[in-house]
């Protein structure tokens, strides 16, 4: 792998999605096994990360969101995901979800290339304000300030480490008019 520079992003069509959720599902039992508080819980079993990866490329195939990836050499490093199914009253806005980069990937700038490409996008779909949630203390907060999202505030409590211990979750957004 270059460690210099993170591999390129792209998005995914939802042939693709389809094809590389056996990968993608990798990488969540990945990070789920490295404690991040993205929904799961430890151990993470491979068929049912395939089959919310699955549920994802459904997602990507009606519209309701878009799905990034950073790749090199076959092998997926990284996702995340811009959630486009709002409200009627909501059409200025979408969601970040599951911004997930494997533990062997990280400090390449691959979580900055992703939420990069995924404000673009929004911005070129005509989406002004964005949200996203994080485990609070994590390292996706620390990247979130980095970016520039404006936090909130933090729910105490508001889920589970993959452990079973409580965690709080930040909440961000980031106005793309601004």
């Amino acid at each position: 792998m270059n460690r210099d520079a993170p591999p390129p992003i792209r998005r995914l069509d939802a042939t693709e999605a389809a094809s590389l959720a056996p990968a993608l599902a990798e990488v969540l039992v990945d990070c789920v096994a490295g404690g991040a508080s993205v929904s799961f819980m430890h151990p993470l079993d491979p068929a049912r990360s395939l089959a919310f990866w699955q549920g994802v490329a459904a997602g990507v195939a009606r519209g309701d969101r878009a799905l990034f990836v950073a790749e090199e050499a076959g092998t997926v490093l990284g996702t995340v995901q811009l959630l486009l199914a709002m409200p009627e009253n909501q059409p200025h806005r979408a969601e970040i979800a599951k911004m997930l980069v494997r533990r062997t990937a990280r400090g390449r700038g691959l979580g900055t290339a992703l939420m990069r490409a995924a404000e673009g996008l929004a911005r070129d779909l005509g989406r002004s304000l964005l949200v996203l949630d994080t485990a609070e203390g994590g390292e996706g907060e620390r990247l979130y300030r980095r970016l520039g999202w404006t936090a909130l505030g933090t729910i105490p409590r508001f889920a589970l480490h993959p452990d079973g211990r409580p965690c709080g979750s930040t909440f961000f957004y980031r106005d793309l008019a601004a």
